[in-house]
């Protein structure tokens, strides 16, 4: 039989069955497997495609558009070739393109924490807490975050992380659920396996490994203050240049998206440099922080996975200082070095024992920051150093995810953030559970037992109390 090419042949005996006056009767086709030319008979290195008419379509025929017969069976997949065509012609009849526009790629999610506190003691009436502002005396209901995140790749060269909370409250504020931006930056993309990255805008700062740790997959309601104390919403305006090797960022992508609470690829390595101040605040004093970022996920052969790592940090913080009343006397407190800011660095450590079933948790911090000198009526640069340590369990039933935890944390340092960078001593213990019932509802009900420092004025008393807390968390 002579051979034809693969669409010459296909049209010309349809054509031929046609203008013989003959019914469209199926026609049964092999192709060639190494000319990839089509016949009607089978032989020696063909590969049947199966039964076909042909389409009575007002589209013009496409080189290699093949239609199945209604109810004709096929028993072998139709070359790349042939498949490729007809996704051609379906294209064309609806005037689209496979490739999609940027903003296709865009996507949107969220979630929502509403929390409930409770005190048990008269102590609680007094409690105030940096993670919690409705912890304390004539407290009911209150949404603590409401994100919304719009992200996703512009191009194979870039991507972009836009986050908003319409859940804050100004400083000064009584009104709550004011919006305010939580991260605003892009990533742009230096190689083609993605294990390279600039991170330019508004972003978390790679220091402290619950901090990098979303509060959507936290399991405590709050983060720890000797970590969460060094920088103001764990976030600044700086660049960054991360780097995760392949199985490494596979690691930190598993451990996120499997419920066992990872704290995202902020690169094995990471780098960067950030005005200093804090969230939505300008630089005050021309001078840049400097971080540094290690993590290493490893997994062993019975599929645990272990995480381990280190941070430091180095800069000038400029405090914001205002009148107290301490022991009678009223006085404004002056700074060591008021336009170049106090020295401000820290170095911290973390370990993961991830939550399969049995976890385990800690970090520690130790530095120098602001802190004021009550007896000198100074802020001068004073030592520090805290942390925690958090055990928890994994249970995983037809009812979803149950997790019961155990969280200790302590501090002694200065509340930088704070007017006059007070001295801040924390110890706390919390004990919880976490119910996912399914991807979209989160539950947690805690104890805790707070024996801290108020902060917010003068003369900055220690507070003893215990509460109950909950917390509702919606995902989408």
């Amino acid at each position: 039989m002579k051979r034809l090419p693969l669409a010459a042949a296909f049209w010309t005996m349809c054509g031929t069955a046609a203008a013989e006056g003959a019914p469209q009767a199926a026609i049964e086709l092999y192709v060639d497997t190494t000319t990839r030319q089509l016949f009607a008979e089978p032989g020696p290195g063909r590969q049947r495609l199966g039964k076909f008419v042909q389409a009575t379509d007002e589209v013009a025929p496409v080189a290699g558009a093949v239609v199945a017969a209604p109810g004709a069976s096929t028993t072998a997949t139709a070359p790349a070739s042939v498949a490729a065509t007809s996704t051609a012609v379906a294209s064309a009849k609806s005037g689209s393109s496979t490739a999609k526009a940027w903003y296709d790629k865009i996507g949107i999610r969220g979630y929502v924490q509403m929390r409930y506190n409770q005190g048990l003691d008269d102590g609680a009436k007094d409690l105030k807490s940096p993670g919690d502002r409705f912890i304390g005396r004539d407290q009911g209901f209150g949404i603590r975050r409401a994100r919304v995140v719009i992200s996703g790749d512009v191009s194979d060269k870039m991507s972009i992380y836009i986050q908003p909370d319409l859940a804050s409250t100004p400083t000064g504020s009584s009104t709550t659920n004011f919006a305010q931006l939580r991260d605003a930056y892009a990533d742009l993309w230096l190689d083609k396996e993605k294990t390279w990255r600039i991170r330019a805008g508004q972003s978390k700062i790679p220091y402290g490994w619950e901090d990098l740790q979303s509060s959507q997959n936290r399991l405590a309601l709050d983060r720890a203050d000797a970590l969460n104390s060094a920088v103001r919403d764990e976030r600044d305006l700086g660049v960054f240049a991360y780097w995760s090797p392949t199985e490494v960022k596979e690691r930190f992508s598993y451990l996120q998206k499997s419920g066992l609470k990872g704290s995202g690829d902020y690169g094995m390595f990471g780098i960067g440099v950030y005005n200093g101040q804090g969230a939505n605040r300008p630089d005050r004093n021309d001078q840049l922080h400097t971080v540094v970022h290690f993590s290493y996920p490893f997994k062993f052969a019975n599929g645990q996975y272990l995480e381990v790592g280190a941070d430091a940090y180095t800069g000038r913080y400029v405090v914001s200082t205002g009148s107290a009343t301490i022991n009678g006397a009223t006085f404004t407190p002056r700074v060591e070095a008021p336009e170049e800011g106090s020295v401000d660095r820290r170095v911290a450590a973390h370990i993961v024992y991830f939550p399969q079933p049995f976890g385990f948790q800690a970090e520690w911090t130790v530095g120098k920051g602001p802190e004021l000198d009550v007896a000198r009526r100074i802020i001068r640069t004073k030592s520090l150093r805290g942390g925690y340590a958090q055990v928890m369990y994994k249970f995983d039933s037809e009812y979803g995810s149950l997790m019961p935890y155990t969280k200790w944390q302590t501090y002694r340092g200065a509340a930088k953030f704070d007017t006059n960078a007070p001295k801040m001593s924390v110890d706390e213990l919390e004990a919880g559970v976490e119910w996912q019932p399914n991807s979209a509802v989160e539950l947690a009900v805690a104890f805790a037992n707070m024996r801290r420092t108020d902060v917010s004025a003068a003369p900055y008393p220690m507070v003893n109390g215990k509460l109950v807390r909950v917390q509702l968390q919606v995902n989408y």
